[in-house]
C-alpha cells in the first residue's frame, strides 16, 4: 500500500486527478444567486490570502503556475474591472491569512518555500496604503499556515493551521496595541479551514487533519464576551481549502478539496432557519481561496483548479 500511497499523492500535487463535487444540501428555490466572470488576475496562483480594504481587493502571495512561492501584491478594483500591482511583501509566502483590522490590513503567518520544504512563519505584516509600503508588526506567538483569520473590531482572530502539526491554536491580535493574546483553542483542531466575524461572534468552518487525513465539516462559533464556543449546522459536505464570506444575515462558503475532488458548492447558512442550503455551483470549481464582499458582491480571485497544485488566473463574482 505504501507505493500506491505515494503515487496517489504525487499526483494529486500534480493536479492531475480530482473529481467535481457540488453540494448535497438542499436547493435554494427561490433566489439562487448569480455569477460573472471578472477581469483575470495577472498570473495564476493559489493558496493566497484575500482580504477587502478601501473598495478594493487584495490578493497576497501565495504559489504560482510552477508551484513557486509568491511576495507579489494584486490589487483589484471592481468598480473598474481592473488590476494592480503594489507592494510585494517582504517575503515570499504562501498558505498566510489576511484580514482588516481598525482600518489597516494585516497578512498573518503562512509558509515560506517551495513544494517540498515549507517553513511555518510567525510573521505579522501591516500594510500602509498612503505609502505602499509593509510593516513588520509584534509576531505571532504560535508560528504556523493553513490558517484563518478573522477581523472583530481593532482585534483579529487567528486559528488552527499547521506547524509541525495540527493545531487548535487560538491567539488574538490586538492592532492597536500590537500585542498578541491567547483565547479558548477551537474544540476541532483543524488548518485549511475558513473564518469569519458574524454578528459580533467569530464562526470557523471546515478545515482538515491533512492532505490526504479526515476532512471536516464542523461549523463551531466563538463568543468573545464569554471566551466559550458552541457548535453550529456543520456544513454539508467536509472538505478544506474552501472560502468564506459573512453578509448581514448569511454565511456563504465556496469551493475547497478532499482527496480526489474538487468542489463547485457555493452554500449559504441562514440564521433565520438555522440551515444550510445550496446556491447556484461556482463556474470555475477551486481551492487555495480567499473571498471578499465589496459593494454586495462577493469576489473569489485565484486558487486551484484540481487537488493540488494547479494555480489558474480566474476571477469570479457571485452575488446572492
Amino acid at each position: 500500500m505504501r507505493p500506491l500511497r505515494i503515487a496517489l499523492v504525487a499526483l494529486l500535487l500534480a493536479g492531475c486527478l480530482g473529481f467535481r463535487t457540488d453540494s448535497p444540501a438542499p436547493v435554494d428555490q427561490s433566489t439562487s444567486g448569480t455569477w460573472t466572470f471578472l477581469a483575470p488576475l495577472p498570473a495564476p496562483r493559489q493558496e493566497v490570502a484575500v482580504a477587502a480594504l478601501d473598495g478594493r481587493v487584495f490578493v497576497i502571495g501565495g504559489f504560482g503556475e510552477g508551484g513557486e512561492p509568491m511576495a507579489s501584491v494584486d490589487v483589484y478594483d471592481p468598480a473598474t474591472n481592473e488590476w494592480e500591482s503594489r507592494a510585494p511583501l517582504p517575503a515570499p509566502t504562501h498558505h498566510a491569512a489576511a484580514a482588516v483590522a481598525a482600518g489597516r490590513l494585516y497578512v498573518i503567518g503562512g509558509y515560506t518555500g517551495g513544494r517540498l520544504r515549507w517553513t511555518t512563519s510567525d510573521t505579522v505584516y501591516q500594510y500602509d496604503p498612503t505609502r505602499n509600503s509593509w510593516a513588520t508588526r509584534a509576531p505571532m506567538p504560535t508560528p504556523r499556515g493553513g490558517l484563518a483569520a478573522a477581523g472583530l473590531g481593532d482585534r483579529i482572530h487567528v486559528l488552527g493551521g499547521t506547524s509541525d502539526r495540527v493545531t487548535n491554536a487560538h491567539e488574538v491580535y490586538d492592532a492597536a496595541a500590537n500585542r498578541w493574546s491567547s483565547a479558548n483553542p477551537m474544540p476541532t483542531p483543524r488548518d485549511h479551514l475558513a473564518a469569519v466575524a458574524f454578528q459580533g461572534l467569530v464562526w470557523v468552518l471546515g478545515g482538515r487533519e491533512s492532505f490526504i487525513g479526515t476532512q471536516y465539516a464542523n461549523v463551531e462559533v466563538y463568543d468573545p464576551a464569554t471566551d466559550s464556543w458552541r457548535v453550529a449546522p456543520p456544513l454539508p459536505a467536509a472538505r478544506g481549502g474552501l472560502a468564506a464570506a459573512a453578509l448581514t444575515d448569511r454565511i456563504l462558503v465556496f469551493g475547497g478539496e478532499a482527496p480526489l475532488r474538487i468542489f463547485s458548492a457555493t452554500e449559504m447558512y441562514e440564521a433565520a432557519s438555522n440551515r444550510w442550503i445550496a446556491k447556484t455551483p461556482m463556474p470555475t470549481p477551486r481551492h487555495g481561496i480567499g473571498a471578499a464582499v465589496v459593494g454586495g458582491r462577493i469576489i473569489i480571485p485565484g486558487g486551484g483548479r484540481q487537488p493540488g497544485l494547479a494555480a489558474t488566473h480566474v476571477n469570479e463574482a457571485y452575488v446572492p
